[in-house]
């Protein structure tokens, strides 16, 4: 359990009533950032909204954290919101992009996507606050 932890959720979908009610008893703050899903190969995810959820997750106040998407899962054939984040959120911590390419297909794994790639690789980290 998440002691007065965050979470982020990076769907534009409403969040479950359900986990809101945990959320809310367990006085855990949520952070959404509607990233929509698009199976469309040449479309990318909007940089400023991950720019805004790195802003949240780098700032120790909101630690521990969890970051997930819809239901805690990707869906096939659409962008690989959570690891984009997650890669960004490396790239910022100097890891070598070999290493983040590695972290990300591991998790993203049939998922893993060259585009999702090259928006990783492409983000500018020095125009981010740390």
């Amino acid at each position: 359990m998440v002691d007065d932890g965050v979470f982020r959720y990076l769907c534009p979908e409403p969040y479950p009533e359900t986990n809101n009610e945990f959320l809310k008893v367990n006085g855990i703050r949520l952070f959404q950032f509607n990233i929509e899903r698009c199976k469309e190969p040449f479309v990318t995810i909007p940089e400023e909204t991950i720019r805004e959820a790195l802003n949240v997750v780098l700032d120790v106040n909101n630690h521990p954290l969890l970051i997930h998407c819809r239901r805690g899962k990707q869906h096939d054939a659409t962008q690989h919101r959570t690891g984009c984040l997650v890669g960004c959120l490396r790239k910022m911590q100097r890891w070598y992009l070999s290493s983040i390419f590695d972290e990300y297909q591991r998790f993203a794994g049939a998922k893993a996507r060259v585009s999702d790639q090259r928006f990783i690789e492409r983000f500018d980290v020095s125009s981010s606050k740390r």
